[in-house]
């Protein structure tokens, strides 16, 4: 399941959504960040799911692939779901038992609140399927410039958060590798008491922060190697553009954002 987690991962391709400007796309994410809190009726949150999976459609990316890939986080979708469930009151009682009582308002609440969860998955994703490490740190970066003239090392920031983002799929699988190796030795981690099952993890930390420093170390001297002595002197291979279809993106998504609101009124 962990070689399957998306979040980082790159997927180049030819959509609309590969070709737009990165600072376009994280704009736009930003956008939609806020844009989904706009949904509180079963309206909005309709409108919401539909133009998200227009979305998806039209950045090419399998809709099977995508969703099985965040599966990984169904643990946190469900505790969330059930949260509300057995805390939130009002509305029509719609089950009790001894002190366990389920509102109509809480599973509804539930509801909504995993479907902008998801949401914010999804949108988040996409970002990274469509978006290379190297776009990621350029964008940012740019989008940054105002803030070097308080010295906030955008740079060194950009750089961080990209090598951040490139690493999670390598650690990832290098995860899956350890646990196969160390199930292979015998070693149970689902079953036993909890203390057990605790325990049973440290063989694998342990190899997986020794992995993660020499990968580190190696990138670092990699890096020196090469004479990266960070922004000073910098020049970019790849120039941004800003071209028409970054503009009617985002004024797509702000005519959204603004029909949502509507909605919401």
């Amino acid at each position: 399941m962990l070689s399957n987690m998306l979040l980082g991962r790159y997927i180049p391709g030819d959509s609309v959504i590969h070709r737009l400007d990165p600072r376009a796309k994280i704009v736009s994410v930003l956008l939609m960040m806020v844009i989904i809190f706009f949904a509180n009726h079963w309206v909005g949150y309709g409108l919401l799911v539909l133009f998200v999976l227009g979305i998806i459609r039209v950045a090419q990316i399998n809709l099977f692939f995508l969703f099985n890939g965040l599966k990984i986080l169904l643990f946190i979708l469900i505790f969330t779901f059930l949260l509300h469930i057995f805390f939130t009151r009002g509305g029509t009682t719609l089950f009790e038992w001894g002190f366990i009582q389920i509102d109509s308002e809480g599973l509804i609440t539930g509801i909504y609140i995993t479907v902008r969860l998801v949401m914010l998955l999804v949108i988040t994703t996409i970002l990274t399927l469509t978006t290379s490490p190297i776009e990621l740190t350029d964008a940012i970066e740019k989008l940054g410039a105002p803030l070097k003239k308080i010295k906030i090392p955008m740079h060194e920031l950009a750089m961080m958060i990209s090598i951040s983002l490139r690493f999670i799929p390598t650690l990832m699988d290098e995860t899956e590798k350890i646990i196969k190796a160390q199930s292979a030795r015998g070693s149970t981690f689902m079953t036993g008491r909890l203390k057990s099952r605790i325990n049973a993890l440290i063989p694998i930390f342990i190899p997986l922060f020794i992995s993660a420093f020499k990968r580190a170390e190696e990138m670092a001297v990699a890096m020196e190697v090469r004479g990266y002595t960070g922004e000073a002197g910098r020049t970019s291979y790849r120039e941004l553009n800003w071209h028409l279809r970054d503009t009617a993106a985002l004024i797509v998504i702000i005519a959204f954002g603004v029909l949502l609101f509507l909605v919401r009124m």
